[in-house]
This record gives C-alpha cells, sequence and structure tokens, in this order.
C-alpha cells in the first residue's frame, strides 16, 4: 500500500478516535464517583497520566516494528504467532466491526434529534453512513485521511465553544466551581472515577495499525500518539472546569447529558442543537477513523495466511491502492452486527480480554529491550522503567476491575476469544 498518510492524519485519527461523544457525557459518572469537582478533575488527569504512560510504552515498540497492524503485528514479533493470532481473530471478527456498528448508530441516534425516526430508520440511516465512509475509504486512503482531518478539526468547534465561552465568561451563578464537598453525601471512589475515564481516553491505538502507509513510521508515530494524547488530557481537564464553573454539582452529578446541560446553560435553548451537531460530527469522525483502521488487521493477518480467505483479503485494489476486500469484510460485519442489536453487547463482551491483549503490548517493551531490538538512535520511552510500569499498574487496575463488576461476561468473552485456538490449528495444518 501507498505511503500516503501524514503526520497530520496520523494526530487526527489519535484526536477523533479517542474525542467521540464520551466527553459530552463521562462527566457526570465520573463525578458520582470521585464525589467532588476537585476529586473527579484530579481522576480525568491521573487517567490520562496512566494512558500516555501505556502509549508511551507502546510507541516505542511501534517505532520499531513500524508494520500495519499495529498491536496485533507486535503481539505476533514478541510473544509469537498464536498470541497474535488470538488478538487479531477477535479485533476483525467482533471488536473493531461491532465498534464500527455502535458508532454508525450513535451517528443515526443524534440524527433522530433533528429528524425524529424510529428504531429502523436510524438502522437504515447508520448502514447509509457507513457505506458512505466504505466507499469513500475503498477509492483513496488519502480520502479518508482528509476526512479524519476535517471531522477532528469539525468536532473541536463546539468543544473550543464551550471551552471559550466557560473559561472567559465567567463562573456561573450557582455553579459550583472546584469544590472538594462531597455531593449529594456521595462517597467517594476515585478507583471507580479513574477507569470511568479510562474508557474516555480509548481509541489513540488505531493509529499504529496505519503504520505501513504513514510515512516515516519510525519518527510520526511516537510524536502523533504522545502530542495527540497530551491535547486530549488538556480538552479533558479544561472541559470539567467549565462544566464545574457553569453548573451546580448535585445538577452535573445527575445529568444524563452534561454536555449539553451545559451548552443550553451557556448558549441558551439553541445550545443544545449546537452541540448535538458538533456530536454528530464527532461521531463521524469517530466512525471513519474506526472502519480506516480496522480493515488493517483483517488484511495483515491475511497476508500471513492466518485467516479464511486470506488470498481475497490480503489483495490491495489495482487502481486504488486499498485494502477494499478487508474494508468490505469489516463494513459487512458491521452491518449485520447494526441490523441484529448486538454492537453493545460484543464490545461489553471483549473489554476484558482487549485490556489483557493491550496489556500484553505495554509489558513488551521490557522484551523489546531485552531482545536487543530497541534502537538508541530511535524513539525511546522517556523515564524508562517508570513510565511502563505506571502503564502496567494502570491497566492491571482495569483489568481487576472488569473481572469484579462482570466477571461472568469476562469469562465469556475469554471463551469466545479461546475459540479462536481451532480455527488457528485448521489455518497452520491447510498451510
Amino acid at each position: 500500500m501507498k505511503k500516503s498518510v501524514s503526520a497530520l492524519q496520523g494526530l487526527a485519527l489519535v484526536v477523533g478516535m479517542i474525542i467521540g461523544s464520551g466527553i459530552f457525557l463521562k462527566p457526570s459518572i465520573v463525578l458520582r464517583n470521585a464525589g467532588s469537582p476537585a476529586m473527579a478533575l484530579a481522576a480525568w488527569i491521573l487517567g490520562g497520566v496512566i494512558t500516555l504512560a501505556s502509549a508511551l510504552s507502546i510507541a516505542e515498540i511501534a517505532s520499531h516494528i513500524p508494520r500495519a497492524g499495529g498491536l496485533y503485528t507486535y503481539l505476533e514479533e514478541l510473544y509469537g504467532e498464536k498470541w497474535g493470532f488470538l488478538l487479531g481473530w477477535v479485533q476483525s471478527v467482533i471488536s473493531y466491526p461491532a465498534s464500527v456498528a455502535a458508532q454508525a448508530i450513535a451517528f443515526a441516534t443524534y440524527a433522530a434529534y433533528f429528524v425524529p425516526m424510529g428504531d429502523w430508520t436510524q438502522r437504515i440511516v447508520a448502514i447509509a453512513v457507513l457505506s458512505l465512509l466504505l466507499g469513500l475509504n475503498i477509492l483513496s486512503t488519502r480520502c479518508g485521511g482528509v476526512i479524519q482531518v476535517a471531522a477532528t478539526i469539525g468536532k473541536l468547534v463546539p468543544v473550543i465553544a464551550i471551552l471559550g465561552m466557560g473559561l472567559l465568561g465567567g463562573r456561573m451563578p450557582g455553579a459550583s466551581g472546584m469544590s472538594t464537598a462531597l455531593i449529594g453525601g456521595a462517597s467517594a471512589s476515585i478507583g471507580a472515577a479513574v477507569l470511568g475515564t479510562l474508557w474516555a481516553y480509548d481509541g489513540w491505538i488505531g493509529v499504529t495499525n496505519m503504520a505501513g502507509e504513514m510515512k516515516n513510521p519510525k519518527k510520526s508515530l511516537p510524536m502523533v500518539i504522545s502530542v495527540g494524547i497530551i491535547f486530549v488530557i488538556a480538552v479533558y481537564a479544561l472541559f470539567n472546569i467549565v462544566l464545574f464553573n457553569t453548573l451546580p454539582a448535585d445538577q452535573l452529578a445527575a445529568s444524563g447529558t452534561p454536555g449539553s446541560d451545559a451548552a443550553v446553560a451557556l448558549f441558551g435553548q439553541g445550545g443544545a442543537t449546537f452541540l448535538t451537531a458538533g456530536i454528530m460530527v464527532s461521531v463521524f469522525g469517530a466512525l471513519n477513523g474506526y472502519l480506516m483502521t480496522a480493515a488493517r488487521v483483517p488484511q495483515a493477518m491475511a497476508e500471513r495466511s492466518l485467516l479464511p480467505m486470506s488470498r481475497v483479503l490480503r489483495k490491495i485494489h489495482p487502481r486504488f491502492g486499498t485494502p477494499a476486500n478487508a474494508l468490505l469484510l469489516q463494513a459487512a460485519l458491521a452491518v449485520v452486527y447494526i441490523l441484529s442489536g448486538s454492537f453493545n453487547f460484543l464490545t461489553d463482551l471483549l473489554i476484558f480480554v482487549l485490556w489483557i491483549f493491550f496489556t500484553l503490548g505495554v509489558i513488551g517493551v521490557f522484551i523489546l529491550r531485552k531482545r536487543g531490538m530497541s534502537s538508541r538512535e530511535a524513539y525511546r520511552v522517556p523515564l524508562y522503567p517508570i513510565t511502563p510500569v505506571v502503564g502496567i499498574a494502570g491497566s492491571a487496575f482495569i483489568l481487576v476491575s472488569t473481572v469484579i463488576d462482570a466477571p461472568a461476561r469476562s469469562l465469556l468473552g475469554l471463551a469466545v476469544t479461546l475459540l479462536g485456538l481451532p480455527i488457528y490449528s485448521w489455518l497452520r495444518k491447510k498451510n
């Protein structure tokens, strides 16, 4: 495939895939768990630090193994083909297409704010917007990158507007500010609050799937990952400060749509319309990012003959230079999940499993250095080994919390993943 993904487009992927609808919806949940605005802000910053530590660690691996497929490729290189296959299996067949389906449905759901529609109409709209992005990404990877940059800029417009009005306009009457007083008699749980923020920081690793098509990935990948996440941490922290200076803490904690409530308080009733349009652009960008990066995993696996129909899936379109068949596979599976309504169940099912592989990825930086695969001339994670240890601790915290919160779902997700082992054995024998 052509080296057509620029550093700017890579940065747009990082920011665009992290910032979806979560920043507009999660603050109330984090505030309820943290117990006070001051602790909630601390949770957002701590969640960002954990994410950044993990990202900086995996960025070192990405700069030394800059191949398409991202984490799947790293696990294969560092732990063996079977480990890479298990991750690629769940990503290609379930995780990525289910996430694409969830983003498409989210876009249609917000569109219903402007044009009322029933469930099946929303599904048709979701499939339509997915089909549009599929066609554009098949035509050109550069086109998908341009869409990503434009959508990322568009999604930041309402965020910047709220930040500007909230920070420059002064504290609203009745607002809580950075109070340390517990809200409504709530008991603080900083662990649960941090856990809530970590889901809002998810998505950045998708850019590593595009390494094979990035210009100078050894330098670009570490840069776009670190700059993108630091930027998101700053946006999230400032956005929450605006919320605390705009709404009373009890009202904010009880709100199901804290971002919309703040927009109404700052801009009047038109604020909700303005923010909803912004969220649609935000989700559109996230959908494009997930679809673009998702196809690179099955295409990379097919090059190694590690999927059924590998001869078809590995092909690059002779005219457009894009992984057209892999894109079609991801879109087709996403349509199945949209029509069945199973996308939320599937994405929740694999949270525990995906974080196991993510933790292995962070640990992989130690293996990389032990094997002498990390060059001193190339990018290396700062403050080694402290930085990866922080990332591992954060990942372990998520794993333990997920098992405690949903043990049956975690075990079921693990079972679904292990179903890939007989498929792997069959493919190895076949080849």
